[in-house]
């Protein structure tokens, strides 16, 4: 019998957690029709001995929204391995918004360039609907599947407007909110995974009329989230949150929605979980609290991001500052002259000072410029030293230190930091936790200041050094469990599993190359980003071959020919069976 595909000798993972084994895999009109020890053969053979072959992987978290339109390939994500990606996380999706609002909403909270945000929206958007924005979506040559949340600042900005939308004392009335509630019941229907919020106060919108402040989801009252939420709990779907961490109460509060008690449980997915060096022993309030709220009836959990959360900036220019009222103060100003007043002046550089050193104060960034390091500049006798350091070296203290050299480099003077899960041993913990989801990279966003396409790739490398180091902190089976069929299982997604009648979306990796070259720093220009040079990943060895709805779409890290021209990943509605797509019709990019 022959297949479209077969993939010979390779170690065969199901994504169930159950035991590998050596298989051949025969795929036929884009899924799994045969798993077996016996030879079989087809049209196209891909020999894995000694790989191993697993579903694809799946990304929760990410910004794709703009660039599905420009460049729905998305081959950032394809070429390691993620085969599904989840767009319209924190409140921000483009259902509803047009395109000088969603530049506003994703420009400065995303770092992504608000103009060519605006354009691509201006360009292609075609729908009004939850259903329309998934003809769409599949109307364009897509990479990987894709599903989405529908934000709530999206659908608030669509029906009260911007302005209206980030006042605190002005609430929606009783026809706006009914208008979301419809919104969002549309999408659950069209089979969105849920709704999407946002808590975190340092997130500030771009643009010029409402410049600076929140997401318009963070002025939400207690009446208009009951009553979203009340219909994310009936449909069984997820309700996405950064919650407010300068505020533990409201994180309490927020936390409690999950337990269901003589309902159903609300499925609650909550940014993040992470070992932060602003706080040693906050990982372990988290993880508690997961576990408390799944012990008293809820369906909680944390994302996570199994690696070091390592960030560059270039100048002043991360989102990180945000966090302090100096530094939101200067990204506040576009005018480069206006900011740079703004820096030299001695009353700001105080404030700087005072907040950067309030060390108690609740927060991601741990407020440490002896580690920064900087990483390019054009005083080379700079390079490798901190802020910290250069400020010991000028007698200054390091925030004045960082200032003169913003002030006199601007964005060419390139630094970095890490800011949380910096201990491997705590990253173990958090990687086998049954409160904590892992796959969250946040691709598409930030594009300057990280790079987190290959972090599914990591926590296998963690791994797999680690069971031949002789310290097993998780079998090889349960990590692409947790990477794959735990993850779909619980957004209700048709993904994550290889068993007979599945989808056949399939990573095959080669662990003789999870090795270091996964750290290595890389850039490349995007084109839809008018050229715009974005961190990256670059694992070619590791990652020997993608398939996604049954056809191959990378081998060691070169594109097919599909790539680009013509759909291979689906939208995946929530709770059904979705098929691939049969006909690879060509459809230009720009079409």
């Amino acid at each position: 019998m022959s297949f479209d595909v077969v993939i010979k000798n390779g170690r065969y993972f199901d994504g169930t957690g159950g035991p590998s084994a050596i298989r051949n895999l025969g795929i036929r009109d884009g899924h799994i029709a045969a798993v077996t020890e016996e030879p079989i053969e087809g049209a196209e053979e891909i020999d894995a001995s000694g790989q191993w072959v697993m579903p694809g992987l799946i990304d929760i978290h990410t910004h794709y929204d703009i660039e599905l339109l420009n460049g729905p390939d998305l081959s950032e994500s394809l070429r390691h391995g993620v085969t599904t990606v989840v767009v319209g996380s924190c409140s921000i999706s483009t259902v509803h918004v047009g395109g000088v609002d969603a530049g506003d909403l994703f420009g400065r909270v995303e770092a992504i360039p608000r103009d060519h945000v605006i354009t691509a929206i201006g360009q292609h958007k075609n729908w009004s609907s939850a259903e329309e924005y998934i003809h769409a979506i599949e109307a364009r040559p897509l990479g990987p599947n894709v599903t989405a949340f529908i934000g709530h600042s999206d659908m608030r900005t669509a029906v009260m407007g911007l302005e209206r939308a980030t006042t605190k004392d002005d609430q929606p009335a009783d026809a706006e909110l009914a208008q979301m509630e419809r919104w969002l019941v549309e999408a659950l229907d069209a089979g969105f995974i849920g709704l999407s919020s946002q808590q975190l106060l340092f997130d500030r919108l771009d643009g010029d009329v409402c410049r600076s402040r929140t997401l318009p989801s963070t002025y939400v009252k207690r009446k208009e989230m009951r009553r979203l939420t009340r219909l994310v709990r009936k449909w069984g779907r997820v309700l996405q949150s950064g919650p407010d961490i300068q505020h533990p109460p409201k994180v309490a509060a927020q936390l409690a929605r999950s337990i269901g008690g003589l309902r159903r449980p609300l499925k609650l997915s909550f940014l993040a979980a992470a070992d932060a060096k602003s706080n040693p022993i906050g990982h372990k309030f988290l993880t508690g609290a997961a576990r408390l709220i799944n012990a008293l009836g809820g369906d909680f959990r944390w994302q996570h991001l199994p690696v070091p959360f390592e960030v560059y900036g270039d100048g002043i220019d991360l989102v990180i500052f945000e966090e302090l009222g100096a530094g939101a103060a200067a990204l506040h100003l576009r005018d480069q002259m206006e900011r740079n007043e703004l820096m030299r002046d001695e009353s700001y550089r105080r404030q700087f000072r005072k907040e950067y050193d309030d060390k108690f104060k609740i927060g991601a960034w741990h407020r440490d410029f002896f580690d920064a390091d900087i990483v390019s500049c054009p005083d080379g006798a700079l390079v490798g030293k901190t802020f910290g350091q250069v400020g010991l070296d000028r007698g200054l203290h390091p925030v004045d230190a960082f200032l003169d050299l913003v002030l006199e480099h601007g964005r060419q003077l390139r630094w970095r930091t890490v800011i949380s899960n910096h201990r491997p041993k705590v990253l173990k913990k958090l990687a086998v936790d049954p409160g904590v989801q892992v796959g969250f990279s946040d691709a598409g966003a930030h594009l300057r200041n990280m790079a987190f396409y290959n972090s599914g790739l990591c926590l296998l490398r963690h791994v797999h050094q680690s069971a031949e180091a002789g310290a097993e902190f998780m079998t090889v089976e349960h990590a692409v469990h947790r990477l794959t069929g735990e993850l779909a299982d619980w957004y209700s997604l048709d993904a994550g599993h290889l068993r007979i009648g599945d989808r056949a979306d399939i990573a095959v990796i080669d662990p003789a190359h999870l090795d270091e070259s996964l750290s290595a720093y890389a850039e490349e220009a995007v084109e839809q980003y008018g050229g715009l040079s974005r961190m990256v990943n670059r694992n070619d060895d590791t990652v020997t071959a993608v398939l996604v709805g049954g056809r191959t779409v990378f081998r060691k890290g070169v594109p097919t020919d599909l790539v680009g021209k013509v759909r291979t990943g689906s939208f995946l509605r929530a709770g059904r069976k979705i098929a691939a797509p049969t006909v690879p019709s060509a459809v230009p990019v720009g079409g």
